[in-house]
């Protein structure tokens, strides 16, 4: 295609909105959104598109399903607004986040192989004697309850906290991703997780489906860098 592809055919709404099954509305919508170029209008008013729209309006779509909604939706109005280096930022920072989320599930699955070969803790366990085996400063643990990473129960006559095998088990997988780089905020989920799967072993469906997401999201980025790189070269200099 060349770079008059903007001037081949004029388009109506339905027309762009029929190949992926959107409403008429929903074309106007991206418009204003400026994730279109903005439409020519008739002598009566109507917007008028052209298969440049048409390009513009599949890149969005395949753009979303590996970058977010609000992401794709940011390249295409840095595209639309001629700051194309804006644009490919953007995708870098994306790319650059799944990249980071790759890391994260890496982090998560050396820790839990970490954990794997401990027998099954026994009986309760005061801060001192755990803090002590995990090589960390009471305080830490008390940072990490705070955060709620552990929970343990107090004592009914002393007021002492009480760490169960499971608050344990929590302690030893946080203070494991705590070694990898990780904050509170992000290790929070995860023990939140192994708390309510009952252990760690019942995870590993939830690791597969997590590699899974992850591998979508890489083919879909693929598939949303021809259809963009499509858009860009048809768009007039």
């Amino acid at each position: 295609m060349g770079r008059n592809l903007q001037y081949v055919k004029r388009l109506r709404p339905v027309d762009l909105a029929r190949e992926h099954g959107l409403s008429t509305q929903a074309v106007r919508n991206y418009e204003e959104a400026g994730i279109l170029p903005a439409a020519e209008r008739t002598p009566h008013g109507y917007r008028t598109y052209t298969p440049l729209h048409a390009q513009a309006l599949r890149a969005f779509l395949a753009l979303v399903p590996g970058h977010g909604h609000a992401t794709a939706t940011s390249i295409m109005q840095a595209i639309n607004r001629d700051v194309t280096e804006d644009a490919l930022r953007i995708i870098d920072e994306s790319h650059a986040q799944l990249l980071d989320d790759r890391r994260t599930l890496q982090a998560v699955e050396a820790a839990l192989r970490d954990l794997a070969p401990v027998p099954q803790e026994r009986g309760d366990t005061f801060i001192g004697p755990l803090a002590k085996r995990l090589g960390l400063r009471p305080a830490t643990l008390r940072k990490w309850e705070h955060a709620g990473l552990v929970q343990p129960r107090r004592d009914p006559l002393t007021g002492y906290r009480v760490y169960s095998a499971s608050d344990v088990r929590d302690a030893r997988l946080a203070h494991q991703l705590r070694r990898g780089g990780y904050l509170l905020e992000q290790i929070a989920p995860l023990i939140a997780q192994v708390r309510s799967a009952g252990g760690v072993a019942p995870l590993e469906s939830t690791l597969r489906n997590w590699h899974a997401r992850l591998a979508t999201r890489s083919r879909a980025m693929l598939t949303a860098a021809a259809a963009l790189e499509a858009y860009l070269t048809d768009r007039p200099a």
